[in-house]
């Protein structure tokens, strides 16, 4: 196979992928823009499984064969409320992936430079690609594979723990070791030194120590960052992951890791600026680790919290006209979404205005709301998004928060100290009645309390939101 068949397969995945991107904007596409994806990586493999350098195919087959056997059972046995760690867990493999290469690409390259002019006939593949660089393009080469490692190592221990955070096998709380922000940038100015080093000598060495110094960064950053930004993190890993291979494929010669990347890598990015822009949350102290903070105590929350049971839900959503449902992560864990579903069938057909509001960071991967909904078959266009339906709050009869803490939590408004003051919430609290269903008392993933709880027009319908919507739905007519 020549270069020609090879370069033509890669651009039609890579517009296949951008398909798939775009696609995944719009409800009703996005499961024929996931088989746009899944054609295009195809296809992608196929292609370089045949192209120039290619060989031991019985190895990749069987490597192939096994990831996607191991990719099935895990696709099998995770629940919807684990995609975010596993959406981490996928950014940490590609990430040490684009280590492994910077440091295979490192070995080749010093194999192919020891060689002389007579040894280097011949070569194939990667090897022959090196063999063919003047003195220019291997310093240029140095440099991507050094960046390429870099953000790799970045990308890898900052998922391992973004995945630990999210499967609470990590505390949630912002942690820094003493120094905080010192360290990193010490980290990272090591690690400049280490690139010119590499630069000029092209030796392990100086690779090794960068490595280790993005391995810590990447763990220290995101133990710096607190749970309330954690779809933030979780996007911004899939930018840096992005980046990653984008570097390598330039180390590689290859464009469409060098498309792919920077489609992935951009689009993280951007969306990643949207949610800091929706929590009001600078993108840069974020990504750096929370820079910044509050000046002082957060205001203290006054009064106490009011049960109520499935009778006077009931009760009140028969009085009703007007119902917006506000889902969270609660619903996720609970597996309750049929059961909205069921509940949305039964308001709607009683002829009441039954709508969604859906916050931009609900749940701890963005659209996480969406795609449960749309698995429980919840109609599209009453799915509502925080700006579209805040202003109607004041106008509705009653609110039914399944699992939400931060993203309707008034204190983002009132107090200056709080951990996510100036973020935009959903203002449940100006409707007439706000029904809140939550497992207990405590304050949740992000540990910041929410005075919503303690308003004289919120009630706890306290439960399993599973079991407390099923017993809601036995005592509507």
């Amino acid at each position: 196979m020549d270069y020609g068949f090879s370069t033509a397969a890669y651009v039609v995945a890579a517009v296949l992928f951008i398909l798939s991107l775009g696609g995944l904007s719009n409800q009703e596409k996005a499961k024929r823009a996931v088989w746009y994806g899944i054609a295009g990586m195809a296809l992608a493999v196929a292609a370089t499984l045949v192209g120039p350098g290619s060989g031991l195919w019985l190895l990749s087959v069987i490597l192939i064969a096994a990831g996607g056997i191991i990719g099935f059972f895990v696709a099998k046995r995770v629940q919807m409320t684990e995609m975010p760690q596993l959406v981490a867990a996928m950014h940490s493999l590609v990430g040490l992936a684009a280590v492994f290469v910077g440091y295979n690409a490192h070995v080749e390259l010093g194999r192919v430079m020891a060689m002389d002019d007579a040894a280097r006939v011949g070569l194939e593949g990667f090897a022959a690609l090196l063999a063919k660089k003047d003195a220019v393009e291997i310093a240029i080469l140095r440099v991507e594979l050094f960046l390429g490692v870099f953000i790799g190592a970045i990308t890898f221990t900052g998922s391992v723990i973004a995945y630990g955070k999210l499967a609470g096998k990590v505390t949630s709380a912002a942690k820094k070791l003493p120094g905080g922000h010192v360290l990193n940038a010490s980290a990272a100015a090591i690690s400049v030194l280490s690139l010119i080093w590499y630069f000029n000598s092209g030796g392990l060495a100086p690779l090794l120590i960068m490595t280790i110094c993005a391995l810590f960064i990447g763990y220290h950053l995101i133990m710096g960052i607190g749970g309330a930004d954690m779809p933030v993190v979780v996007s911004m890993l899939n930018s840096y992951s992005g980046w990653a291979a984008a570097a390598i494929g330039f180390s590689l010669g290859n464009d469409l890791l060098i498309v792919v990347g920077a489609l992935v890598g951009s689009s993280g990015a951007i969306l990643s600026y949207i949610m800091c822009k929706a929590m009001n949350r600078h993108f840069v102290s974020v990504i750096l680790g929370g820079f910044g903070g509050t000046s002082g105590p957060a205001m203290e929350v006054e009064g106490e919290m009011v049960a109520i049971d499935a009778d006077g839900v009931a009760a009140a959503l028969e009085e009703a006209d007007s119902i917006i449902v506000v889902p969270g992560y609660g619903m996720a864990v609970a597996q309750a979404q049929q059961s909205v579903s069921e509940l949305t069938r039964k308001m709607r057909a009683a002829g009441k205005e039954f709508r969604f509001a859906i916050h931009p960071v609900a749940g701890r991967l963005p659209g996480h709301m969406n795609v449960l909904l749309a698995e429980a078959k919840v109609p599209y266009d009453i799915v509502l998004e925080m700006d579209e339906i805040n202003e109607d709050f004041p106008e509705t009869d009653v609110v039914i928060i399944i699992g939400a803490n931060d993203i309707v939590n008034p204190a983002a408004q009132d107090d200056p100290n709080s951990p996510i003051a100036g973020m935009p919430v959903l203002e449940v609290w100006k409707a007439k009645q706000v029904f809140v269903s939550k497992r207990g008392q405590g304050t949740g993933y992000s540990g910041i309390e929410n005075p919503l709880f303690f308003k004289d027009n919120t009630r706890m319908f306290y439960g399993d939101a599973k079991a407390s919507i099923d017993a809601l739905l036995s005592k509507l007519g």
